[in-house]
């Protein structure tokens, strides 16, 4: 009797077990998402660059003279004008030649008199038959050897001014100069000498190189050419923002055939002289036409293969992934060129937990533009020198 309960016993709980195991586990509650739509903002392009800061004029002065220094007129690395004196070599040589020149040339005007009143007295003599032709001939060619005397002795003179006055040693540009390379008492050269250098500040050059897919970006666009400046703004080393503006004012001619790029510079107001020549900085340049952008956040964004897609909520609460075509940053969101429209949900964040055709659980969210901070400053991608910023 006891077998039979305890037999019994077993056949129930086998069949409760059985029962059991026989019903499905409950599903799993819908994931929960936060969803909003893409922030729509008019955009334009930019490209980025690397370039260095250079003067669009500079010179080394040298003296046009031979000489002794004596006298500086500029102290070292002082901003100087145009036709300031630099540097005066000793007058006194240059001046003796001067005036001997200019005695010289006095003498063959005295002498250029006197043939022509040979010349007169000779042709009235003729007139009286009180002469020979032969005389007047000779006289007429005293008379133009004296003119030609003169007009060497004039040319003679104005080299000696000329001379006596490159003995002035003027600044031929304005702009900053570096420091005296004779000082008083040094001995200089004619043409090799060289006194100092100048260089001129405002504006100055921003000279950087592009490539071929730039360059047929910017001409296809009409971006560039010919009475086209596109705006660009420059950042230094140790500034988080673009804060100095100028304009493209050259293209070279050609492609570098070695590298592959094009040269070309920008026009920056320099006025207080605080961009130097040399100074390297980051450059960004117009790279299209102001276009009505949808961003979203990066974050937003799933690599699929070599797609990029994002996810969107549909009025059902249901997952649909839409490839999409990525643009440049602006304000730390990416452009979305196409693939989404501005009505759409798009998941922004727990992304990493849903699946195309799931349903998940919404709550409204907004995308925000990022602000850069100093420690942090806007700046492109590592894959792309594009970005993007709003008008």
């Amino acid at each position: 009797m006891l077998i039979s309960r305890r037999f019994w016993a077993a056949v129930l709980a086998t069949a409760f077990l059985g029962a059991c195991g026989a019903q499905k586990p409950p599903s799993p509650p819908p994931q929960p998402v936060v969803v909003a739509q893409p922030l729509q903002r008019q955009v334009e392009d930019w490209d980025d660059f690397v370039g260095q800061f250079e003067s669009p004029s500079s010179v080394q002065v040298r003296p046009r003279v031979s000489g002794y220094v004596t006298a500086v007129g500029f102290r070292d690395g002082e901003d100087v004008r145009q036709g300031q004196l630099l540097f005066q070599i000793d007058p006194r040589p240059y001046q003796a030649i001067f005036d001997q020149a200019k005695a010289q040339e006095a003498h063959a005007a005295a002498a250029l008199a006197d043939a022509k009143v040979e010349l007169t007295r000779s042709q009235a003599l003729l007139a009286a038959r009180a002469t020979s032709q032969q005389d007047v001939d000779t006289r007429l060619a005293a008379l133009h050897t004296a003119q030609a005397d003169v007009g060497a002795a004039q040319a003679s003179e104005r080299t000696a001014a000329l001379n006596l006055g490159f003995t002035r040693v003027i600044a031929p540009i304005s702009g900053r100069a570096s420091d005296a390379k004779s000082l008083v008492g040094n001995l200089v050269t004619q043409d090799t000498t060289i006194l100092t250098s100048i260089v001129a500040l405002n504006p100055i050059r921003f000279r950087f190189s592009g490539q071929e897919a730039l360059f047929l970006k910017y001409k296809r666009q009409n971006l560039i050419g010919a009475g086209l400046t596109p705006l660009v703004q420059i950042r230094l080393q140790d500034e988080p923002d673009y804060r100095w503006n100028g304009r493209l004012a050259f293209v070279d001619n050609a492609f570098d055939a070695s590298s592959g790029v094009i040269s070309a510079y920008a026009l920056v107001d320099n006025p207080s002289a605080f961009l130097t020549p040399g100074m390297f900085g980051h450059m960004r340049l117009q790279g299209s036409h102001p276009y009505a952008g949808l961003l979203v956040p990066d974050q937003a964004i799933v690599t699929d293969q070599s797609n990029e897609t994002v996810y969107v909520v549909g009025a059902d609460d249901v997952v649909v992934q839409h490839i999409v075509q990525l643009g440049p940053l602006v304000d730390g969101l990416r452009v979305i060129r196409s693939g989404i429209t501005a009505q759409d949900r798009i998941i922004i964040e727990g992304v990493q937990h849903v699946r195309p055709k799931a349903h998940v659980s919404v709550k409204a969210g907004q995308i925000a533009p990022q602000t850069a901070t100093p420690d942090a400053p806007a700046s492109p991608t590592s894959s792309s020198a594009t970005f993007s910023v709003g008008p």
